[in-house]
C-alpha cells in the first residue's frame, strides 16, 4: 500500500475493543485514527476525523449497528466500512453488507485475517481513486561527506515543494545531533524529533500535526533534538512508527540524514521511495560515493532508488570532469545544482531559504525543477519564461 490506512473503531465493549486495538497495533499499516465506546457517537467521530475506515463491532447491539452502517454508508462515502461480530449468522452477514460493509470480520479477529481485509480495501480504494493520485512519497536526502550542502538541498527542495499547492510537504532533520534545519528557517520550534518519538505510542495524527512548525513557505519541519542526551529517545523502530502516521497526511516527507549512516539513517534509506545523494565533482566525495553504492548493492531496489545529484558546479576549474564522475561512480548524474556561493551564505545567515532570498537566481531555478521532477511534472518554463524540456542544468554546463 501507498499510504497508511487511517481507522476508526467502535466497540461498546471495553474488552473486545482492547483486544482489538491491540491487534491493530501489531500493523504497520494502519493507524488508529479514533476510537468509540458508543454506536450513537461514531457518526459523529467519522465526520470530524474522516478516516480511511470505520470498523464497527456489532456484538453489543447488532440491530444499532446495522442502522449505523446504513447512516455511515449514505453521509460518509469516502469512508470502507468494515464489521466484526462473532456470530455467524447469515442473515446478520446480509444485512450489514447490504447497509454497506465491504468485509464482514469473524471475531475474536486474528492479525493475519484483518491484515487481508485491509489490502482489499486498500487495492479497492486504489482502483477506484484518481490515475495521478501518486500517494505520499518518502524522500531522503543524504550526503556523500560532510559539507557537501545536502541539508541546503534538503531544506530549499522542501520550501520549492510545499509552494505548490497541490503538495502537503514535511521535513524531518534525522541529523540527531548536529543537524540545522531550523537555522535555516530561522525558527525556534517548539517541539522535535525526540518529544515526538518519546510519545509515538499515545499521538493521533491531530497531536503530531500540533507538534511540527509550520514555515511561511507552507513547509512543515519536525527538528532534531534540543539535547545531545535527548538523541537516543530516537529509535528505528519510532521513526518507522513516525512516518507511517505522517505518510496518512503528506504528499512529501523529506528526510534530511547525517554523514554517520547509523542505524537510524539507515532505517530512513531503507524506507524512503527514493534517496538523493549529494555529491561534489570532487575526488573524496566521489569515492565516498563509490564505496556506499557498494553497501547499497546487496540489495537491488535500495540501489535502484539512489540518484545522484552534483551541488556546486562551477565552483573552481579544478572540478573533476562530468565524463569522469560518472565513469568514476559508474552511474548516471541525476541532477545538477549550479555553484552560487554569495546567494547561499546570505541564505544561510539570514535563515531565508532561496525562494524567498533569491527567487529569480540560477540556484533557486534548479531547485524548483528538481522539485517538479520529485513531483513528475514536467518543468516547461525556465526563469525567462522560455519554453525548455531539458532536466535541470545538465544543457548548461559541459559534461566533456
Amino acid at each position: 500500500m501507498t499510504n497508511v490506512l487511517r481507522i476508526a473503531i467502535v466497540d461498546p465493549n471495553e474488552e473486545t475493543r482492547e483486544t482489538l486495538k491491540a491487534v491493530l497495533l501489531g500493523l504497520d499499516t494502519v493507524w488508529l485514527e479514533a476510537e468509540c465506546s458508543r454506536y450513537e457517537f461514531f457518526a459523529d467521530v467519522v465526520q470530524q476525523t474522516k478516516p480511511d475506515i470505520g470498523l464497527i463491532a456489532m456484538d453489543s447491539d447488532p440491530a444499532k449497528a446495522v442502522e449505523l452502517l446504513g447512516k455511515l454508508s449514505a453521509n460518509e462515502p469516502d469512508c470502507t466500512l468494515l464489521v466484526s461480530s462473532g456470530s455467524t449468522d447469515g442473515r446478520l452477514i446480509l444485512e450489514s453488507m447490504r447497509a454497506g460493509a465491504k468485509e464482514f470480520l469473524t471475531e475474536p479477529l486474528k492479525e493475519e485475517d484483518l491484515s487481508a481485509a485491509l489490502q482489499r480495501v486498500a487495492k479497492l480504494n486504489a482502483g477506484s481513486s484518481d490515475a495521478g493520485s501518486q500517494g505520499c512519497r518518502i524522500i531522503a536526502i543524504a550526503g556523500a561527506t560532510g559539507g557537501v550542502g545536502s541539508s541546503s538541498v534538503a531544506v530549499n527542495l522542501g520550501c520549492s515543494l510545499a509552494a505548490d499547492k497541490r503538495n502537503s510537504v514535511v521535513l524531518i532533520d534525522l541529523d540527531v545531533a548536529l543537524g540545522d534545519a531550523d537555522v535555516f528557517l530561522d525558527t525556534i520550534p517548539e517541539y522535535t524529533l525526540a518529544d515526538v518519538a518519546q510519545n509515538v505510542s499515545r499521538l493521533d495524527l491531530t497531536l503530531l500535526k500540533k507538534s511540527l512548525t509550520k514555515h511561511s513557505t507552507g513547509l512543515h519541519l519536525l527538528p532534531r533534538p534540543v539535547q545531545l542526551e535527548d538523541a537516543q529517545l530516537v529509535t528505528p523502530d519510532s521513526l518507522q512508527r513516525i512516518l507511517s502516521l505522517l505518510k496518512s497526511s503528506f504528499s512529501h516527507v523529506l528526510i534530511d540524514l547525517s554523514k554517520s549512516y547509523s542505524n537510524l539513517d539507515m532505517e530512513a534509506i531503507l524506507l524512503a521511495d527514493e534517496i538523493l545523494m549529494v555529491t561534489q565533482l570532487d575526488l573524496p566525495c566521489l569515492r565516498n560515493v563509490v564505496r556506499l553504492m557498494m553497501t547499497f548493492d546487496d540489495d537491488p531496489a535500495l540501489r535502484k532508488k539512489v540518484k545522484i545529484v552534483v551541488n556546486r558546479v562551477g565552483q573552481n576549474n579544478g572540478q573533476i570532469s562530468f565524463k569522469k564522475a560518472q565513469e568514476t561512480i559508474g552511474r548516471d548524474i541525476f541532477w545538477q545544482i549550479p555553484n552560487d556561493y554569495r546567494v547561499m551564505v546570505e541564505v544561510r545567515n539570514n535563515g531565508v531559504p532561496l525562494l524567498q532570498q533569491a527567487p529569480k537566481a540560477g540556484i533557486t531555478n534548479s531547485i524548483n525543477q528538481l522539485a517538479e521532477a520529485i513531483s513528475g511534472n514536467e518543468y516547461d518554463e525556465d526563469a525567462t519564461g522560455k519554453s525548455s524540456k531539458s532536466r535541470s542544468w545538465l544543457g548548461l554546463w559541459s559534461t566533456k
